[in-house]
């Protein structure tokens, strides 16, 4: 049972619509928190929603993305939610543009998100849910992860939050088991 939601990032107006903050764009537009109250406290935004009578958990880490465990290790020790009760959603640089990929535990991929989390936490049995941003075909990860995805790309960039949100749905509503037989390695545009 996930009991936290968390959407690494960086806080800032520069870093808005970048890839590296694409956990952001979804967790902003999820419906079950549209109209939450955001608090400010462990070192992050936090606010939670009911699902199925349990509450849920929703954090964005204000920490910058490489120092995100000193956000999500707080939080869990205050509201005592043990590491395989979390969710990670994090832009993923080896899958393409929205394909979507849950994950539990393993390795970390050189996400510094995800390692600072799996060192404050002192385990890397958290899952994961991995959004797609591609690999630039030229120049640097950290150019391309910083850049803001291109307005052109709206049409599309709305889609994959809609997949997104409704394979989200599907972990918390079926299990970790069904959402990866039905999300995980498939093209976004193939989805119903």
């Amino acid at each position: 049972m996930i009991k936290l939601i968390v959407g690494v990032g960086n806080p800032g107006i520069e870093y808005d619509l970048t890839r590296h903050n694409i956990a952001w764009i979804l967790i902003d537009g999820l419906p079950q928190i549209s109209s939450s109250n955001w608090k400010m406290k462990f070192k992050g935004d936090y606010t939670d929603f009911n699902h199925k009578g349990e509450r849920i958990y929703v954090l964005k880490p204000q920490t910058f993305m490489n120092l995100s465990g000193e956000s999500v290790q707080p939080l869990c020790q205050f509201f005592k939610i043990l590491p395989e009760e979390v969710l990670v959603i994090h832009d993923e640089l080896d899958l393409p543009f929205g394909q979507i990929h849950f994950k539990k535990g393993g390795g970390l991929a050189g996400h510094n998100g995800l390692k600072s989390i799996a060192k404050h936490l002192g385990t890397d049995t958290f899952y994961r849910m991995r959004i797609g941003i591609g690999r630039p075909d030229r120049g640097s990860v950290s150019s391309w992860v910083l850049s803001k995805i291109p307005s052109s790309m709206d049409t599309e960039l709305n889609l994959v939050m809609r997949k997104c949100n409704q394979a989200l749905d599907s972990l918390l509503t079926d299990g970790f088991k069904k959402a990866s037989t039905n999300y995980n390695k498939k093209d976004f545009l193939s989805l119903d």
